[in-house]
This record gives structure tokens, sequence and C-alpha cells, in this order.
């Protein structure tokens, strides 16, 4: 029972990277004389299934395994629930909103394109950089969490095994760039299917569940954490969701809208059974008297009750699940390593850059995510900053894909960003009484499930503080140029709506007509009246 030996232990994790080594570089050969605008992204290309699976694998990673039981033992069946379902539902805004901004910019593969062409250049900066903020972070995470999960499950050291995954993943991404990752997120999505089924009826066999601490865990009742994160999870995780352009670039590579539909239906329904099955395991745990259950006078760390769970298990079946480790792990990784790739090189550098170029990048990314990984502990509280910032961020960004807004700007969403941050900020100097713990608010350094309403209130404040700094912006901006146009003797202009091809509007655009602005990235160059102005 428990763990395998060292022996078996090295052999399955490291013949897993070895089959990923080997398919991926295999394909990625083949696509070795691809032109850049493949590299990058594979626009209208996918059907449905292919997509499911990969919104499964791009969605989820080994992280999973102690969050969500985590949660569990903290916030009980209702923390389970409320994490699954904000963790699959705001996978349909891409289906919704994919289409509507793929039709605005048909040559775009990440949200930052179209932001450039509704808000212009600043704004799509900005918005730049808080994507590439959330995918390195991201990494960090994923990379610290398949270290943490080798050491629990088998004993080994987890550095050797983080190199590994970064080499290998390095090697068929820069050879094969986004497509590559499309592909093995297929394999590795159907295998994480598979080896989830395995190990859940395991764990139904083996397990037994002493009934009397069901009701006295208190983990079946509601509780005012639950009932907060119910608010919480859903802001943070589908703002959030904005900055991944792993996803943008899984939506826009659909064939059709019916087929991102389709394929978005069928991953959330997947990674409902399956992050509602893993959180589950924390739980189990509690009512197997093998972690103790909720006590505020005495907190357990929930985040290891799954691998609590699996030292009761054959080692056969831990085995299994340190192939699922790997597989989701690598999964995740390369799809945040390609995604990283592809938003730098159109959010930095306009697709400027030579193929070589960017495979360069895509090695020289990994050396700071390794050597901020091996410090995670410490540091992957600045994670929880990307969640404030997106809540802030992305509701005062959306306002433009409605054409009614057409006098909506690119000052109204940096300063209702930053403005959203700053409001987190007055909220926690108000609510704890000092400036000191105001800062620290920001930071979320008691993380999501601490008790009070910090996080609450912090997650409350981003969003409507940003509207509130946007509208005020708004307000500003159309005063000066009314006071403005009044002493010139002028017109005011300023809410008028402009032609459909009229400076910084959303508007469709014929293909056919703009095919000489295309380079062989398969993205569109500047054109005149599409960049100069739109920040004012």
């Amino acid at each position: 029972m428990g763990q395998p030996s060292f022996a078996a232990s090295n052999a399955v994790i490291y013949l897993t990277y070895g089959a990923f080594l080997v398919v991926g570089t295999g394909i990625a050969w083949t696509m070795r004389n691809q032109s850049k605008g493949e590299f990058l992204s594979a626009n209208r290309t996918q059907t449905a299934l292919p997509l499911a699976l990969n919104f499964i694998a791009s969605a989820l990673g080994s992280g999973i395994l102690f969050a969500y039981p985590q949660l569990a033992t903290i916030a009980g069946v209702q923390g389970v629930v409320v994490y699954a379902l904000s963790s699959g539902l705001p996978l349909f805004v891409f289906a919704a909103l994919g289409p509507i901004i793929r039709r605005k910019c048909p040559e775009g593969f990440v949200l930052t394109e179209w932001t450039k062409q509704r808000y212009g250049i600043i704004t799509a900066l900005y918005l730049g950089a808080m994507t590439l903020l959330t995918l390195f972070l991201y990494m960090v995470s994923e990379l610290s969490a398949v270290g943490q999960v080798v050491s629990l499950l088998s004993g080994l050291n987890g550095l050797p095994v983080m190199i590994v995954q970064c080499i290998i993943t390095t090697i068929y991404t820069s050879l094969g760039g986004f497509r590559i990752s499309f592909i093995t997120d297929n394999v590795q999505g159907a295998m994480v299917l598979g080896l989830i089924t395995i190990a859940t009826i395991a764990i139904g066999v083996e397990v037994k569940i002493d009934t009397s601490l069901i009701e006295s865990s208190g983990l079946t009742k509601p509780s005012l954490l639950g009932w907060q994160l119910l608010y919480i999870l859903p802001v943070a995780i589908l703002t959030n969701d904005f900055f991944l352009s792993s996803f943008w670039l899984r939506t826009f590579a659909s064939k059709s809208d019916k087929d991102l539909w389709l394929g978005i239906s069928i991953a959330v329904a997947a990674i409902l059974c399956i992050v509602t099955l893993v959180g589950s395991t924390g739980l189990i745990s509690v009512w197997a008297n093998l972690v103790p259950g909720p006590d505020p006078e005495n907190p357990v760390d929930g985040a290891v009750a799954f691998f609590s769970l699996l030292e009761q298990l054959p080692a056969w079946v831990v085995g299994f699940v340190l192939v699922m480790s790997v597989t989701l792990s690598t999964a995740a990784f390369d799809s945040l390593q390609s995604a990283m790739v592809s938003s730098a090189s159109n959010d930095l550098f306009r697709n400027r850059l030579n193929v070589w170029w960017i495979r360069l990048g895509v090695v020289l990314i990994i050396i700071p995510v390794v050597v901020i990984a091996i410090r995670a502990p410490s540091i992957l509280q600045i994670y929880l900053i990307t969640d404030l910032l997106s809540a802030a961020t992305i509701p005062v960004l959306v306002i433009g894909l409605n054409e009614h807004a057409y006098f909506w700007s690119g000052w109204e969403v940096v300063v209702g960003g930053l403005g959203g941050i700053f409001t987190v900020f007055l909220f926690g100097t108000v609510y704890y009484g000092n400036a000191y713990d105001g800062g620290r608010l920001i930071l979320l350094e008691q993380g999501l499930f601490a008790e009070g309403w910090g996080a609450f209130g912090a997650f409350v404040a981003a969003p409507v503080g940003g509207l509130i700094w946007a509208l005020g912006t708004l307000a500003l901006r159309l005063g000066s140029q009314w006071v403005y146009a009044k002493v010139k003797g002028q017109r005011f202009t300023a809410l008028d709506r402009p032609s459909a091809e009229g400076v910084g509007v959303p508007h469709e655009i014929d293909v056919a007509q703009e095919d000489d602005n295309v380079t062989d990235a398969g993205v569109e160059e500047p054109s005149k009246g599409k960049e100069g102005g739109k920040f004012v």
C-alpha cells in the first residue's frame, strides 16, 4: 500500500516524459518548415473534439491536486460545488465572445489584437503586460506544483523533474510552436480522462469511510466562506481567464462557431466531472479519518488531503496518479509556454520577429521560470495579484464590445483598471484601519480562504472601483473636450458616432480587401486609419 519504490517511480516519471519527448519531437519535426503564422496560431483549423480535449488539457494542471481537496476540507461540499462550477462554466465566455471578436478582428489570434484595433496601442500594451505576467506566474505555479506532487507521491527530489519537464516541452514547442502544443494536448487530454477514471474506481474500492464522521465534520453544511466564494471564485476565475491567451489561441483555432460551442460544451462537462472528483477526495479524507476536519482554532493544511488518501491505495494506483500528474502538468505547461511566445510576439513585436528569434524566446523564457519556481512557496502569493488585476480591468475592457459604447476609449480602460486596484487599497485601509494592511490586501497575503470579509471586499472593490474610476475618467474627458470646443468656438464632436471605418471603432473587416495588409505571420499589419489617435 502507498508509495511505489524509487526505481519504479523514476521509471514511471521519466518513461512518461520520454514518451512525450518522442511523440512531441517527432510530430514537431514534420512542422519545422512551417511559416511564422502557422508557428504562432492555427486559425480556423480545428473541429469540436480536438478543441474539447485542448480546453480540458489547458484548463487543468497538477495544481488541482492541491487546491480543490484543500478547499473541500475548509468549505465542504458547498466549496467543492462552487469551485467546480466556477472552474468550468466561465469557459462558455469564449464560446459567446469568440465569434464576436473574430468577426471584428479576423486576422487576430489573441485578445490583445482586438484591444489594439478597438482602443489603440497603449491599451493593447497594458493588456499585453497583464497577459504576459499572468502566463508567467501560471508557468511558475505549474512547475512548482509538479515538483511538489512528485515529492509527495514518490519521495523523489522534485527539482530534476521540473528541469526535465522544461527541457522536453521547450524542445518540441520551439520546433512546432502552437500547433504542436495543440496536437500533444489532444493526447494528454485523452490520457487524463482515462487515468482519472482508474484512480476514481480505486479510491471507491479501497477507501473505507466512517459514516459517523460525515455529520460531525460539518462539511455537508453551508458556511460563511462558502457563500463568499459563491461570488469570489466566479469573478476571479472568469475575469482571469481573459488574460490566458492559451484559451484565446484555441478559440480562434476553431473551424466554425458551431465547433467552438460544441467543443467548449464537452470540455466544460468533462472539467466539471474531473474537478468535482478531485475535490471530493478532500471530503473523503476527512470522513475516512485521514486528515482532521475544519477547526478554526487548530487549522490543518488540507492541501495534502489528496496525498493522504493515496497512502491507503496500492502502489500501482499511485503509479497511475504519477503518470496523470506528469501528463496534467506537461499539457498545461506546454500550452502556457506556446501561449507566452505567441503573445509576446504579437503584443511586443507586432509579429515582425523572424521565426528563429521566436524559437529562441521559447528557450530563454524557461530560465527565469525555473529559478522562481524553486522559490515558489514564498513567491506564489503574487500569483493572486493577477486575479485582482483582471477583476478590475476586464469589466471596463469588454464594454468596448458593445457598439453603442463607441465613445468608450482606452483612457477609461487603463485608468479604470489601475483605479480598481487603488480602490482595493482604499477598502483595505478602511476595513483594517491602517494603510499597511490595506496595501497587503492587494497582495491577498492571507489567501482567498481566510476568515473575515477582506478577500470578499477586495473582489467587490476591484470591479466596482474600476467602473467608477472609468466613468469618472469618461466624464472628465468628455467635459474637457466640451470646454475646449466652446473656447475654440467649434462644434462638440466627441459623442458623434464615427463611420464604420472610423478610428478605434469596432467594425467588420472585409478580409478580401485586407489581403494586402496580411504578412506571412497571418497577422494584419498596421494600416492607415487604424492606429493613431485611438487612445485619446
